[in-house]
């Protein structure tokens, strides 16, 4: 059996920690139980708090552990879960974990950061050189502090050299299958999900992220063709009639525009159609044509493998994950209500 190390830290969002546990106890047990064969655990899973003490929850309980960090003499697998937003303090809290992780992945332990919990194996110099993601929105502030880190925020798992990270709270759920798979085979792991009633380990957060499509800036000549371009995003527009609406050389224009959004002009225009055309998916049930249409792509198939190349998603997938249930085909009830329906594929 692989033996799993799943750490608990104060004030973190506490499904970061306990679907590991759960998902890890119930491999090779919940599908053989309800299929009516003896159970046959393929992980031996424990919790530690860094002083062996309960942790307190953001939600008001506290978790007990079985044990603290010190207890632990070896492990296969070690979990480290998101411990709130506030990371820097966090990271100066929980010191005393940088050395333990260190010395148990030099003894060949699979490390895996949960969300924020990537910070700590950025910290403990696991990443250094490596493959990291982290949760969507968090990406930038990372990459910032940990520049020698080759960042992958759009990713869901990585693994670089058994440092394992992934993206926001219930991407919990994606590592601990990915772990399943990749130590116990697919067969184990798709039994675990559909046991759980859970979907295989995603691929992208593109799909998922909903960004800012220009970062903060003062520049009011940028500004004022930022304003046009959002409020006609359908149009057909070149850098150089956006350069002369403002008073600017083309070659000045496209610079400053690129300093200040972080995008050239064509590019910018592009991520702000794909952003409509997300809260359009979402919204309502217009046809994909239309919407297409709307943010102005004429090609409907152009539109449709721009959307995957930027979500990871076809339009018709994005619709399925997010439009309200009436859109998606199952019926809702009046003032909001949803009702339980039993679906068929």
């Amino acid at each position: 059996m692989w033996d799993v190390t799943v750490v608990l830290l104060d004030d973190g969002p506490t499904s970061t920690a306990i679907v590991p546990v759960e998902v890890f106890s119930l491999a090779g047990v919940l599908w053989n139980e309800l299929n009516g064969r003896k159970p046959d655990p393929v992980f031996c899973v424990r919790t530690v708090s860094l002083d062996g003490g309960p942790v307190r929850s953001p939600h008001g309980f506290a978790i007990t552990p079985e044990g603290s960090i010190d207890d632990v003499e070896r492990t296969d697998i070690i979990v480290v879960p998101t411990s709130g937003l506030e990371f820097e303090a966090k990271l100066v809290e929980n010191n005393r974990l940088l050395p333990w992780l260190r010395r148990h992945y030099e003894a060949g332990a699979l490390v895996a950061g949960v969300c924020l919990g990537a910070a700590y194996l950025a910290e403990a110099g696991l990443l250094d050189g490596r493959l990291g993601t982290t949760h969507w929105a968090l990406g930038e502030a990372l990459g910032a502090r940990y520049p020698q880190v080759r960042w992958r925020p759009d990713l869901f798992v990585t693994e670089d050299s058994r440092a394992i990270c992934c993206g926001g709270l219930y991407a919990a759920i994606d590592v601990s299958l990915y772990l399943v798979e990749k130590l116990c085979g697919h067969q184990v792991a798709v039994q675990c999900a559909k046991a759980l009633l859970l979907p295989m380990p995603r691929l992208s957060q593109s799909g998922y992220a909903m960004l800012p499509v220009s970062k903060a800036h003062d520049d009011t000549r940028v500004r004022e063709a930022e304003a046009f371009l959002q409020t006609n995003l359908h149009v057909d527009v070149s850098t150089q009639s956006l350069a002369d609406r403002v008073g600017l050389g083309a070659r000045t224009f496209a610079r400053r525009f690129k300093a200040a959004t972080g995008h050239l002009p064509a590019a910018y225009l592009q991520a702000l159609r794909i952003q409509a055309a997300k809260a359009m998916l979402e919204r309502d049930a217009a046809p994909i044509q239309t919407i297409s249409t709307a943010v102005g792509y004429e090609d409907v198939g152009f539109f449709r493998a721009l959307f995957k190349r930027s979500t990871g998603m076809t339009p018709s997938e994005y619709r399925a994950l997010f439009a309200p249930l009436s859109v998606r085909g199952q019926p809702a009830l009046e003032g909001g209500e949803r009702t339980a329906v039993a679906v068929v594929a």
